[in-house]
């Protein structure tokens, strides 16, 4: 079977952070540290998968974290369209990740169950937990899973051929990479296994986290996972933008060429 496309879509970004917001005792706290929200696009001759589905403009003004376009027409560029989707795998549940669930009416959806257990357990109670998780995107999993359009998976699984997910933990107790097969080799989508580049190369765990061994566990399992480093793409990193060449339109950038420089 032949290789497969990736495209990084930028839909959002958040530049009023600082590295306290990034990484678990950094020296330098309180310097700026932006950070960009991605969906990606995974495209093989007719066959099209959507990783993670951003979050739309009323979570936006819910949470107060504005978004530049909307996640259907950040795809418009790609020739796609909302109801064109029909396969989405969410890495998490988180809001950013999972907002746009019911923005792609016809997609089915691959979760890893332990996020489903995790979104909807006991775990919930706690407000620092729960704080990433929007009650009516985990409701939307829910729908799809009675509606027959949702698959679970537990730790590795394929989801065609030469796409895989892999299970990870940490940031979210369910959270899961996708390893793609590419032109360049084994490229592997670490959505929040990894929001920067740092956490993975300096070891530098993220704050939100429910189990820090597994985080830092995850970190060698994306260079297991991954043809070279280079191929290790960060969830959140706007660096992506500048190491991987430009696409069809300033938002969409092309991963799966390899990067441009080396990182």
């Amino acid at each position: 079977m032949s290789d497969w496309e990736v495209h990084a879509v930028k839909y959002a970004d958040r530049n009023a952070r600082t590295r306290a917001d990034s990484f678990i005792f950094d020296d330098n706290h309180d310097a700026p540290h932006p950070m960009d929200y991605f969906m990606w696009v995974l495209r093989r001759d007719k066959q099209v998968i959507l990783v993670d589905t951003g979050y739309d403009h009323a979570e936006a003004a819910d949470r107060d974290r504005p978004i530049r376009m909307d996640p259907g027409v950040a795809l418009a560029p790609l020739g796609l369209t909302p109801d064109d989707i029909t396969t989405v795998i969410v890495t998490h549940l988180h809001y950013d990740h999972a907002g746009g669930l019911h923005l792609f009416p016809n997609a089915t959806l691959h979760l890893q169950a332990a996020e489903m257990a995790y979104a909807t357990g006991p775990c919930m109670c706690h407000d620092t937990l729960r704080m990433p998780f929007t009650a009516g995107h985990v409701c939307e999993a829910v729908k799809r899973l009675y509606s027959g359009k949702l698959i679970f998976h537990d730790g590795e699984a394929e989801v065609a051929d030469g796409v895989t997910v892999h299970c990870i933990g940490g940031h979210s107790r369910g959270l899961q990479c996708v390893r793609i097969r590419t032109v360049a080799g084994w490229l592997v989508l670490a959505s929040d296994a990894a929001h920067y580049y740092e956490n993975f190369v300096a070891r530098k765990p993220f704050p939100i986290v429910v189990d820090l061994q597994d985080m830092l566990d995850g970190f060698d399992t994306l260079h297991r996972l991954a043809s070279a480093p280079t191929l290790i793409v960060p969830g959140h990193d706007p660096l992506v933008r500048r190491y991987f060449p430009s696409d069809i339109a300033d938002h969409i950038t092309r991963l799966d060429h390899g990067p441009k420089q080396a990182t």
